[in-house]
């Protein structure tokens, strides 16, 4: 067979897939997509998701989206129709959307074969007594005192637990394996607890719901998957994935796993992450600061970045972590080519031209993008009051600083050459409120005719046109790089996480503006407009900053 071109072409997975198709083991390709509906997805599910979904692409398959939900008690279905938004974000296309609650009859009629085998048993210790008789990696793990009931009596405990005569955590139902096993997941699991817990979909139909364990390999051969594709935790699970089918009889599915997505101060516990939510940490779940597919969508990441970032790690068999600066490059390649340039001054400290005509406005021509040209080009109004960061002005200039200073000249992005006069400073601060200078008329465009160079470009906004933005920097949520090790997450939480800016200015341009529209702003970072905005209160989230020389150099010199 023929592999279709995908993004995860030379996958050791797709080998193995192949492999599988040429020896007859199968002779189609079907995967699933396996969420729980327990919170949003967050940017470790997209490997698994996307790997699912290419797999089925490459072999011209199918790809079915099947909700884990097996857990009512945390399961809701806005996060289902939340994963299914977010999936078809990023891409990514189902033939059939199903749920392990349409199996539970069925699943339930396949536990009552196993203990019809004597392959299953009722089990009246308390969850705390499975535990400790457990064992450990180097002691074996002890029988259950009801481990050799008969059949009969099985069967009947059985079904008074689906009926709820029993209160919930009084028993369980396991499958007899082995206790001493090497393999502690194998030491008789646990199928079915009893939860009086309503569900989302079936009501009050079931008081006792199945384990992962038992249910995702069962749903997996009940719909014919071919290959069940996880991260590399459930290594440890695959013989007892393997043991129940075998024991079955039925349509055996392969289990093939890949190495997990780790991204350092990233966080992908779905507990601590609503948690965060709960606390009011973060506004919620599709904060810019969490690593949400909606908290990044709102941040301004695009999903080809995601894409591209995810599959470029690799899918190896080998966990590893990935730099969240490697994940903010790729944020940034990407921005690079398809954001607009605008011009927006964060800080502002106000330009005097004293020997620009009072009243003249005139229009630049900039750039929309210079990696697309394509983009085209549009008109910046400039005037004799602009617009400058405070950071491009230092009365006194340290070493190797090269913006504006008293008797520098500096280069205006698409304007003028102009030099620095002098200063306003307000006489209770001593604070520097207003720069002066003069311009050279020559030099419309940027360039000198005497072709004398300069070593600075600034950006500016015209003061009369400039258009008032709220704008929000974004910053690293937690201060070490393995958030999910720490439970205590008030102590790992960055104070300066991020920083409101209310008194920006950007260009008039920016007015018209829409939610989720994506920019350069020059000299700054890549910014994305915000949900958040009103006509006359733009609002612009930072993505990624700008790679910045002079920040270092500043940094260093305290």
């Amino acid at each position: 067979m023929e592999i279709i071109e995908t993004p995860l072409a030379g996958s050791f997975i797709l080998e193995e897939v192949e492999k599988d198709l040429r020896s007859g083991r199968f002779t189609y390709v079907r995967t699933r997509l396996p969420p729980e509906p327990n919170g949003y997805l967050h940017i470790g599910h997209c490997k698994a998701f996307l790997i699912d979904y290419y797999t089925a692409k490459a072999f011209n398959g199918e790809l079915y989206l099947r909700f884990d939900d097996t857990n009512p008690a945390k399961e809701e279905t806005e996060y289902v129709e939340a994963i299914k938004e977010d999936a078809r974000w990023l891409g990514i296309e189902w033939v059939k959307e199903t749920y392990a609650s349409d199996y539970f009859d069925r699943l339930y009629e396949w536990a009552v074969r196993l203990v019809k085998k004597g392959l299953a048993y009722v089990d009246d210790q308390s969850p705390e007594e499975v535990s400790a008789t457990r064992g450990t990696l180097t002691e074996p793990g002890k029988e259950s005192p009801y481990r050799n009931r008969s059949v009969e009596e099985n069967l009947d405990l059985l079904e008074r637990m689906k009926n709820g005569e029993f209160p919930e955590g009084s028993r369980v139902l396991r499958a007899k394996i082995d206790m001493a096993h090497p393999n502690i997941v194998m030491r008789d699991p646990v199928m079915y607890r009893i939860m009086k817990v309503r569900h989302h979909r079936t009501g009050d139909k079931w008081c006792i719901y199945p384990l992962y364990d038992w249910s995702h390999g069962q749903n997996d051969s009940m719909e014919g998957i071919t290959h069940s594709l996880c991260s590399q935790e459930y290594t440890i699970h695959r013989p007892l994935y393997e043991w129940f089918l075998e024991q079955l009889d039925e349509f055996r599915s392969r289990q093939i796993e890949f190495s997990r997505l780790n991204l350092t101060y990233a966080m992908m516990s779905k507990r601590k992450l609503r948690k965060l939510v709960e606390m009011g940490v973060v506004r919620g779940w599709d904060d810019p600061r969490l690593t949400t597919l909606r908290g990044l969508r709102r941040r301004g990441v695009t999903p080809e970045a995601i894409i591209r970032f995810v599959l470029g790690t690799g899918e190896t068999r080998n966990d590893s972590w990935v730099d969240m600066a490697q994940f903010e490059a790729v944020i940034r390649d990407d921005l690079n080519k398809r954001a607009l340039r605008r011009m927006a001054v964060l800080k502002p400290l106000k330009l005097v031209i004293d020997n620009y005509p009072e009243g003249q406005v005139e229009e630049m021509e900039a750039l929309n993008n210079p990696e697309d040209p394509s983009a085209g080009t549009r008109r910046v109004p400039f005037s004799k009051v602009l617009y400058i960061e405070q950071d491009d002005f230092r009365e006194t200039p340290p070493p190797k600083y090269f913006r504006l200073y008293p008797g520098n000249e500096v280069r205006l992005r698409y304007a003028y050459l102009v030099t620095c006069t002098g200063v306003v400073k307000d006489p209770q601060t001593g604070q520097v409120t207003e720069v002066h200078c003069t311009y050279d008329p020559a030099t419309r465009g940027g360039d000198a005719p005497d072709g004398r160079k300069v070593k600075s470009t600034i950006h500016w906004v015209s003061a009369e046109h400039a258009v008032r933005a709220e704008v929000r920097l974004y910053e690293q949520l937690f201060t070490v790089e393995r958030p999910d090790d720490v439970e205590d997450l008030d102590r790992i939480l960055n104070p300066h996480s991020l920083e409101v800016l209310t008194d920006c200015m950007v260009e008039p341009s920016l007015a018209e503006a829409c939610p989720g529209d994506k920019f350069q702003f020059e000299r700054v970072g890549y910014f994305c407009m915000d949900p958040d905005s009103t006509p006359g209160h733009p609002v612009f989230n930072r993505t990624v900053t700008l790679k910045d020389t002079w920040a270092k150099i500043e940094k260093k010199l305290g």
